[in-house]
């Protein structure tokens, strides 16, 4: 699943080890989101669009989830 957060960090200048402190994870998992090998559970991808001040939806791109 692609995703907003490198980006997001690298506007306010945080590594991802600050993020993964902040939103309670490991460093290993941010990049994993990242770079797309792992997808977020939905309480971790609320913690990090709520610390990014942004909704689930500006930072992580459902287009390419299948539905049902």
């Amino acid at each position: 699943m692609k995703n907003q957060i490198r980006a997001l960090r690298q506007q306010r200048r945080i590594s991802q080890e600050e993020l993964a402190w902040a939103v309670g994870t490991t460093r290993q998992t941010i990049t994993s989101i990242e770079t797309g090998k792992y997808t977020a559970s939905l309480p971790l991808a609320y913690k990090i669009a709520r610390y990014f001040g942004l909704t689930i939806e500006q930072v992580f791109d459902f287009s390419e989830v299948d539905e049902p």
